[in-house]
């Protein structure tokens, strides 16, 4: 690690360049850990190339993107970043355009809504690494149990969830709007009331008509009646969600692809459906991406694209997703899923993917709007206070956040 940062990543022979990269960990322990998917990778890589070393570092989410913003800082950048956000990293000029890093069939090759959210200002520095979408899950026997079937409309999962408390039920809908996740969990509910984070050229519209009517059903029909489990929503995160669904005290919430290994293995049976809307299924479900930055700073442009070039190969895109249980990002990788009979539990997740929208990232003041959303979003659910004045602090703070990065 020293010669990658302190001697411009060149190490033995002078011909011989050192390539860095920190990664996000996909895993949930050490058997898992994306640890092993990139040392196999680069162990392959390697023996065709050997002038070329790839020193791979693996964080937890909780710090992978903390670390890299710390190397960017100190003025050690990594030659590449598989992280949650890139459009901070390309507004100051730090990062190779897609075009620059990756060959002309590989970048084609990229699912198009996923090219389109990698973009600054219509040009593409997020290059797109892993992919999922939400379905609401829901546990068969519970639901047998309670004499209910899967809801399609807002109605009918108020219904449900009602019928599971009386039948005593700890969490009938887990609404999981703790700091961890809870802009994922908002997005989803403000599409499916037919609103969203931005409109259609993309200014933020948080406080919204429909989204302050998305915010006040939930404050009214859901927590106001005890339906969300004796955890409060802005004190529930994601993983203790998904911890409980797998320990069947949950009816109902909405998941990813990887809730559904975490689910089997406790032996609980569960269902999926599109996540209801006003008056049927969402018309509009969320997706998303995490992504891979290319940085100039050691500018070894060349040993990148080749390196890229073969990380998004149809293979190691294949074999990334279904370690993980997540979505290509690849056209080709999709194509061969869809048609896999392997890949059956991933095809309902995959046929979401082209109707999905994903979180506005490409907006400079998105991470900060995110972070300030995780922090008040819960309180916007409260019964004793108001959706519509939560939602236009979060609405203001994004305006003054969007406007400081013109």
């Amino acid at each position: 690690m020293a010669a990658v940062l302190t001697g411009c990543g060149v190490t033995g022979g002078s011909d011989e360049v050192t390539l860095r990269l920190v990664a996000a960990d996909y895993g949930d322990n050490d058997t898992n850990s994306s640890r092993h998917y990139w040392d196999d990778l680069v162990k392959q890589y390697e023996a065709q190339h050997p002038g070329v070393k790839v020193d791979v570092g693996v964080y937890s989410w909780k710090d992978v993107d903390r670390k890299v913003k710390e190397m960017v800082d100190a003025g050690q950048a990594p030659d590449m970043a598989q992280i949650g956000a890139y459009a901070d990293y390309a507004d100051q000029d730090l990062l190779y355009r897609a075009d620059d890093v990756l060959s002309i069939p590989t970048q084609a090759d990229f699912v198009s809504q996923l090219v389109a959210a990698g973009q600054v200002r219509g040009v593409q520095y997020g290059m797109p690494f892993a992919a999922s979408t939400r379905l609401l899950f829901y546990n068969k026997t519970l639901f047998a149990k309670a004499h209910i079937t899967p809801p399609k409309t807002w109605a009918e999962l108020a219904a449900d969830a009602e019928a599971l408390k009386a039948d005593g039920v700890k969490y009938p809908y887990a609404l999981p709007l703790g700091p961890e996740e809870a802009q994922a969990e908002t997005m989803q509910w403000l599409l499916s009331g037919g609103g969203g984070y931005t409109d259609t050229v993309g200014t933020y519209v948080i406080d919204s008509a429909q989204n302050v009517q998305t915010f006040d059903w939930l404050k009214n029909e859901l927590v106001g009646k005890d339906l969300t489990g004796p955890v409060a929503p802005g004190k529930l995160n994601r993983a203790d969600a998904f911890a409980a669904f797998a320990d069947g005290e949950v009816g109902m919430l909405n998941g990813h692809p990887s809730l559904m290994q975490m689910a089997a293995k406790k032996g609980v049976k569960f269902g999926m459906v599109t996540m209801p809307g006003v008056n049927g299924p969402s018309r509009s479900v969320m997706g998303v991406a995490d992504w891979m930055t290319a940085f100039k700073k050691n500018g070894h442009r060349e040993q990148i694209r080749d390196f890229l070039d073969f990380v998004y190969s149809e293979k190691n895109v294949l074999d990334f997703s279904r370690t993980y249980d997540l979505l290509p990002v690849t056209t080709s990788a999709s194509a061969t899923m869809s048609a896999s009979g392997q890949d059956k539990d991933l095809q309902p997740f995959l046929q979401q993917l082209p109707l999905s929208e994903l979180y506005p990232v490409g907006k400079t003041s998105w991470a900060s709007v995110s972070a300030d959303l995780k922090k008040r979003i819960g309180t916007a659910v409260d019964p004793t206070g108001s959706a519509a004045s939560v939602l236009g602090q979060i609405q203001s703070a994004a305006v003054t956040a969007d406007s400081a990065q013109q």
